[in-house]
């Protein structure tokens, strides 16, 4: 897994990049998307279909057996601030295999699909 560390309030948060995220995803890669934003912010824009899970972030705390610690997980928000905080959350349970988006939704816009909607 080659992921470029984020390093957020003295400790690494391991990231992925849009462009990446894209090349393992058309490679047929498992993996598990999980989107922490609201509601309306993903009726705004939004990834691919994927299968993501949908956790806004103020839920992850109460619903992160939902997850399972083996699987490859991506976590992704608007900007990649909240997405980061989740991961650090998922490391400190045991989840060994989670990624921050660097960048977020707005990254995904920049260098992969440039027709979403910024918000």
């Amino acid at each position: 897994m080659t992921a470029e560390p984020l390093n957020q309030g003295g400790s690494v948060v391991p990231e992925i990049t849009a462009s990446e995220l894209k090349g393992r995803l058309d490679a047929g890669e498992e993996l598990v998307l999980l989107d922490v934003r609201e509601t309306f912010e993903r009726e705004i824009a939004d990834l691919p279909e994927h299968g993501q899970r949908r956790i806004p972030v103020a839920e992850v705390g109460e619903r992160f057996d939902e997850l399972d610690p083996t699987e490859c997980i991506v976590v992704y928000c608007r900007s990649g601030s909240r997405s980061a905080a989740v991961v650090r959350f998922l490391e400190g349970r045991g989840f060994g295999r989670v990624l921050n988006l660097k960048g977020g939704i707005l990254a995904w816009r920049a260098e992969i699909d440039p027709t979403l909607r910024a918000y």
